[in-house]
């Protein structure tokens, strides 16, 4: 596929019919990188860093009535968390195979690969991206991802990448006058928290 703007035509018909928005974690919410520091025991705990910026956009697509979550290849309780503050719907964990993800969730909400916005930045990322209706990576992601994908954002992974997509959907399915009048009143729409699916592949039957 080829790279297109925020302003092609083609770009903002897929995005009008998107219900969901899925993404990667790492190198797409956060920038990639991972931090290890002692705990309490001998065991090394895993830290990441999420931006604010992308947390205003999710929680701004959930009000609209957008779904979100997460599809990546690594367990970790702080994306855990994060995904139930931002009010995700899904959040699978540990696979690397993320078409089976994809599936059972088009299956669960009854919506089609063109209802589906996807974001990723690795070559795990690409079968997804080649099924979803809207195929979106970061600037920092590989030229693979990129050539997948109908819409690279300006900014990285982690440097509100995920809220430069966010913001897009709510402009292409005509939000924006709306979120304006937030901004200008200061009154945000809090999280419409419906239980979360989590899912986690050590969990499964034969793992990953």
């Amino acid at each position: 596929m080829d790279n297109e703007n925020m302003n092609d035509k083609k770009n903002i018909a897929r995005a009008k019919k998107i219900k969901i928005f899925l993404m990667d974690v790492d190198g797409v919410l956060t920038d990639g990188r991972m931090y290890y520091i002692p705990g309490r025991g001998a065991e090394m705990v895993e830290f990441k860093a999420f931006h604010s910026l992308d947390g205003i956009g999710l929680r701004l697509l959930n009000q609209f009535g957008v779904m979100t979550g997460v599809i990546t290849g690594r367990e970790s309780p702080g994306t855990e968390e994060r995904a139930r503050n931002l009010g995700m719907t899904y959040a699978y964990q540990g696979f690397l195979s993320k078409l089976e993800p994809l599936s059972q969730i088009l299956a669960a909400t009854g919506l089609k690969p063109e209802n589906v916005a996807y974001m990723g930045d690795d070559w795990t990322d690409i079968p997804v991206l080649k099924k979803a209706g809207l195929a979106c990576a970061p600037a920092n992601a590989l030229p693979e991802v990129m050539k997948a994908s109908h819409l690279v954002t300006k900014k990285e992974g982690g440097a509100g990448a995920v809220r430069e997509a966010c913001d897009f959907l709510l402009k292409s399915q005509g939000h924006w006058r709306e979120v304006m009048r937030c901004v200008e009143t200061a009154h945000w729409p809090g999280i419409k928290k419906t239980p979360m699916k989590i899912v986690r592949a050590s969990e499964q039957k034969g793992g990953k």
